[in-house]
């Protein structure tokens, strides 16, 4: 009999701290998968270069960017990835711009252009978000802070094609340093 395939989980973080609550949300998710038997591998966003998207829409036709930098490999693991899980904090209601910067380069990966909506090309795949805010619950949600980046987060996924598996929100992150156990669970309950 052959070996069972392992799953492949892709770890984003898409804040620039390591050790900042959004981090912290990640690691829990990481542990969990890979507790499930997952192959993990993290990608540190803020580390990569990425140039920006210039608009020229070839990736439509090529599926693939034009510009060739960090976006290749990011790319590739994507591709190699059952589940993709994206921790990012909220800048202003929204993702921060290296994220937005990712979704914008991954346009042609992601979907097809057609003459009535567009259809996926990462179907089959995955995806849990994890996001961290300063402004306290419920007020997060209520103000539209942690809501405006899931929203932004849920679009990319959803136009790929992939199936959501959970969403975690943490509020009120300037007064903590860890990740409360509530919201711990949550995630953990995702990879079961």
């Amino acid at each position: 009999m052959g070996q069972l395939k392992k799953n492949k989980t892709l770890a984003i973080l898409g804040g620039p701290h390591k050790n900042g609550v959004t981090a912290k949300m990640l690691e829990i998710a990481m542990k969990a998968s890979k507790d499930r038997g997952d192959e993990v591998e993290i990608l540190y966003l803020y580390e990569k270069e990425i140039q920006f998207c210039k608009g020229c829409r070839k990736c439509l036709e090529t599926k693939q960017c034009v510009i060739k930098d960090d976006i290749v490999g990011i790319v590739d693991a994507i591709k190699k990835s059952d589940t993709i899980i994206l921790a990012t904090p909220v800048y202003w209601a929204n993702v921060p711009a290296a994220v937005k910067n990712l979704f914008d380069r991954l346009l042609g990966v992601a979907m097809e252009e057609t003459k009535t909506f567009p259809k996926p090309r990462l179907s089959g795949r995955n995806y849990v978000l994890l996001t961290a805010c300063n402004t306290a619950m419920p007020f997060a949600k209520i103000f539209g802070q942690s809501t405006g980046a899931i929203r932004a987060m849920k679009e990319f996924f959803k136009t790929s094609g992939m199936r959501c598996k959970g969403i975690a929100v943490c509020g009120n992150t300037s007064n903590k340093k860890e990740v409360p156990a509530k919201v711990k669970c949550k995630i953990e309950r995702f990879f079961r």
